[in-house]
């Protein structure tokens, strides 16, 4: 074995001790199996041993399969190979858990014959998340151990379950009493000298109530809407409770070796590397001085606002909340007070940290009260002016070195930061709503922001739960930006005859988290057309957005009061199609002259979509965006992009650039479509075979 393998094997009396030592996460590398297999042969031909324990070291034990292996051809040994080899030793092979054993790290634990974990640790086969499903006889040993629905529970959610839990269900078989996990699992391997070796795949095939399987499938449909290792997972379980171990392993290889050769599992584990590279900014050492953020001030009370105070008292911050107005001020106390009751409901949240959040909560209607904070977030209406007087009088009150944001969605941060004496103090941090949900924040550079901000800045959206994306500076920056382009094209469609449902549902089915339409209404018709009335660079084209701007100033601004581009009936938050609003489009269309038609759903998913890339393509020419995978991130975190499809640049790739090319100058040429064209970027991607991601 050579000297320079992560794995290494020492023998202590009558235990061989294998030691995995791959940082940062002890990933299931070739070289790390091929060291596995070496260290196995060897303990097993040692006379003296009577016992093998495999453990890790660092933080945790094998956190999974080496991911950035999956796109090269597959080279020996095998995970199912050696997980099979761990097992069929005759002597007792002990997993030794700390950290967390995920994936095919836990698969090789389950081929162990005994797996005793720290009072921390955790376990888990996360593969769905990445569009897979367990490959090296997970979905065949854990309902053995577990049963069929822990099992299934387990698999389909992804999630990692602690060691108590692990316990109780059967995942582990002892929880190591003090710190001092490698002594614990010794003394366990010794005393199970005697016992031998015990093989999951000879236990019973687990049991299961018939309607277990239907019953699963009903339960996520929803949620795993148009992926497939889902229903793969469940197939294999349900082999599992039907026939032999060797039957269900082998239907567990194929359907593994099919989702990974999906674009399914390539988009997903595309958007995985490329929520991790997001904090990787180009001219930013992530290593710059951080400010120090522990008292946080929001200015503007309402939902944004009462949602980003919440998020900041959740992260341990204090917070002051600034409203002009005594109702405002309460409301905005009620919400954050209710989002914590919530959290509390849901168990997400404790009654002593709920206590202790809201002893770190204060209103106020004075700036004055805001001389030491290390950090303001103004979300007040999106109106330049407003936000201008109000950076003012933060200016004004601020101590030096004060973090001031704005989280404007489309607004110029530089002409928000020149109403200050301190813009390099000055950054943009665009919160999606729900504040407190949704994981996305774009960070947004002013042209003078100074480097330690915008690292403080990376460092809060990781305390606060988010994924913080740094974008430059341009109306709408990345997100609205692109969803201007794909709102045109939806907005155009309508005129041409396809309606507001119509669109919805196939982009719906298609993999969007909800259609443009039904978005609208449930942000509210009135946020876009007040954002279009103040921008001057608008194009001269009597049908941008010409639909969404008529039901604006009809009042109809959408669920918020009853009615949009849809019908919402007492109460209600279904959508139902308006016949009004149908005869309004088809009047339009006949007074600007836009023929009507039938229009197929591919074309809607090509303009729709093709829109996104087109200005997609536009920001990394402008260098509004790091990377491509920047945006990916942004729109499958921010705008409901199926994650499937690993975001608009990433599916881009999948599809060809001569192909989306193509298409884009057959649209442009195309009456009232004049304004498509295919950017300079696209077209050398086509010259040179390039891709984004």
């Amino acid at each position: 074995m050579s000297r320079s393998s992560p794995v290494s094997v020492e023998h202590k009396g009558a235990v061989s001790i294998i030691t995995i030592d791959n940082p940062p996460v002890n990933a299931l590398s070739q070289s790390v199996r091929a060291g596995l297999t070496d260290c196995l042969e060897e303990a097993n031909s040692n006379s003296e041993t009577k016992s093998i324990v495999i453990l890790c070291a660092g933080r945790t034990f094998i956190a999974g399969a080496d991911i950035r292996e999956f796109d090269k051809p597959p080279e020996a040994p095998h995970l199912p190979d050696i997980v099979s080899a761990i097992e069929a030793s005759d002597k007792p092979v002990i997993a030794a858990i700390h950290g967390t054993a995920l994936g095919g790290g836990y698969e090789v634990a389950l081929g162990c014959h005994y797996r005793i974990a720290a009072a921390d640790a955790a376990v888990g086969l996360p593969e769905v998340k990445l569009g897979l499903l367990p490959g090296a006889s997970g979905t065949q040993r854990l309902p053995r151990v577990t049963g069929a629905a822990k099992a299934l529970d387990m698999m389909l959610s992804g999630n990692p379950v602690r060691a108590d839990a692990a316990l109780d269900a059967g995942a582990i078989d002892k929880i190591a009493a003090g710190d001092d996990l490698q002594s614990a699992a010794l003394a366990y391997a010794e005393e199970l000298v005697a016992t031998g070796p015990r093989r999951i795949r000879d236990m019973p095939a687990p049991s299961a109530e018939p309607s277990l399987f239907d019953d699963s499938r009903k339960k996520i449909a929803a949620k795993t809407r148009g992926l497939m290792s889902p229903e793969r997972i469940i197939r294999c379980v349900e082999l599992s409770t039907k026939v032999d171990f060797d039957e269900g392993c082998k239907a567990e290889r194929e359907f593994f070796l099919e989702c990974k050769a999906s674009p399914q599992s390539s988009g997903l584990r595309h958007a995985f590397f490329a929520e991790r590279a997001v904090s990787k900014v180009s001219g930013i050492n992530k290593n710059s001085t951080k400010r120090a953020v522990n008292s946080i001030a929001v200015i503007g009370a309402g939902t944004m606002g009462a949602g980003i105070g919440y998020a900041s008292l959740t992260a341990g911050c204090e917070l002051i909340l600034i409203d002009n107005d005594d109702d405002g001020l309460k409301r905005g106390q009620s919400t954050i007070e209710d989002l914590y009751q919530a959290g509390v409901d849901r168990g997400k949240v404790s009654n002593t940290q709920m206590v202790e959040g809201l002893a770190r909560f204060r209103t106020s209607q004075d700036y004055a009260d805001l001389e030491e904070v290390d950090l303001v977030i103004e979300a007040v209406f999106e109106n330049m002016a407003v936000k201008k007087e109000v950076f003012g009088k933060l200016d004004a009150v601020c101590k030096k070195g004060a973090i001031l944001a704005t989280n404007t969605s489309t607004l110029d941060v530089d002409e928000i930061a020149a109403a200050t004496e301190r813009p390099e103090d000055v950054i943009g941090l665009h919160f999606f709503s729900p504040a407190h949900i949704m994981r996305l924040l774009e960070i947004v550079r002013g042209s003078k922001t100074s480097d330690d901000v915008i690292v403080s800045s990376l460092d809060l959206a990781k305390r606060l739960g988010k994924i913080g994306v740094v974008v430059g500076n341009c109306f709408g920056f990345v997100g609205n930006r692109m969803l201007y382009s794909y709102g045109r094209e939806n907005q155009r469609l309508l005129l041409e005859g396809a309606a507001p449902e119509y669109i919805d549902r196939v982009l719906y089915d298609w993999g969007m988290a909800m259609g443009p339409n039904a978005v609208g209404d449930l942000a509210g018709l009135d946020v876009g057309y007040k954002i279009r009335q103040e921008r001057t660079d608008l194009p001269d084209d009597p049908t941008f957005y010409r639909i969404a701007d008529m039901l604006a100033e009809q009042g109809r601004f959408g669920q918020k009061t009853g009615k949009g581009m849809y019908l919402y009936e007492h109460g209600s938050r279904k959508p139902v199609p308006d016949p009004e609003v149908q005869e309004m489009i088809n009047g339009e269309a006949e007074r600007l002259g836009v023929e009507q038609r039938e229009i197929s759903g591919e074309e809607i998913i090509d303009r729709c979509i093709y829109g996104l890339i087109a200005e997609g393509t536009r920001i990394l020419e402008d260098e509004i965006a790091n990377r491509a995978s920047d945006i990916d991130v942004i729109w499958i975190n921010g705008y409901g992009f199926p994650r499937y499809r690993g975001g608009p640049m990433h599916y881009a790739d999948s599809i060809g650039a001569r192909k989306i090319c193509e298409a884009i100058e057959k649209f442009g040429e195309t009456p009232g479509l004049e304004y498509w064209s295919c950017p300079n970027l696209l077209k050398n991607m086509v010259k040179n075979r390039n891709k984004f991601t």
